[in-house]
């Protein structure tokens, strides 16, 4: 497994992959929070990060499909995943090797984001009247969901030898898992009646309740469940493509 995420993560900054995941996503989050007027914090009387929090999950939703899209295409399309099946290596092991690659990869394009941390902690006044932990479960709720996201994106990249199919499938995916129950719980069927119950299924309901700083164990259950889930359903589809 380890020989896996090294070998992916050498793929990753051999070429630009790599480097374009981190510039594009430290270059769309600095023109959202200090540049564009409805999202900047410049324009705000606090100082917050909600606006980051509230916008890496979008930016996420198409940057990490398209990170995993070439994760199992790629070795489909070329017929090197037979080759990487001859090794004594299990399917278990090439999934989450592929996996813990790509969430790293998300978890350095994230390091840089601190920067805009220690800029409202200077900003703030007087200085470091920030909220710490409501800060902190926002990184924790983000890391949860970019892992969810890459599951999400590797089942997708499984499931088709082109590459472009399988970052829309996961782009699709992602947004009808994150935004699309909040959206469903404003029909007038749900609407004052099970419209909680359906906003729960939905990952944006964890992510946010994780957001304000309260850690809830239903959450954390919520988002290893699911990335248990996708994980298992990518090890199932390569058995049954591969057998």
């Amino acid at each position: 497994m380890l020989e896996i995420s090294r070998k992916e993560l050498r793929v990753f900054f051999s070429s630009l992959i790599g480097y374009f995941v981190i510039g594009v996503f430290v270059l769309l989050l600095g023109l959202m929070l200090w540049v564009f007027p409805d999202f900047s914090i410049l324009e705000y009387n606090s100082a917050s990060l909600d606006q980051l929090f509230f916008t890496a999950p979008l930016i996420f939703l198409f940057l990490i499909p398209a990170i995993t899209m070439r994760s199992f295409s790629e070795e489909l399309q070329n017929g090197t995943m037979e080759l990487l099946i001859t090794k004594p290596i299990s399917y278990t092991d090439i999934v989450l090797g592929k996996y813990f690659a790509c969430l790293v990869l998300v978890i350095i394009a994230l390091f840089p984001s601190l920067i805009y941390y220690f800029s409202i902690y200077q900003l703030a006044s007087p200085i470091g009247n920030v909220d710490h932990g409501a800060i902190i479960g926002s990184y924790i709720g983000l890391l949860l969901l970019s892992g969810a996201y890459v599951s999400i994106g590797l089942f997708c990249s499984s499931l088709t030898k082109n590459q472009i199919v399988a970052f829309l499938i996961g782009v699709v995916l992602c947004f009808l898992l994150f935004y699309s129950f909040f959206y469903f719980s404003k029909l007038s069927i749900f609407f004052g009646k099970t419209d909680d119950l359906i906003q729960r299924i939905g990952m944006q309901h964890h992510y946010e309740s994780i957001s304000r700083g309260l850690i809830d164990t239903r959450d954390i259950i919520y988002f290893f469940s699911l990335i248990f889930f996708f994980i298992w359903l990518s090890i199932l589809n390569l058995q049954s493509r591969i057998l």
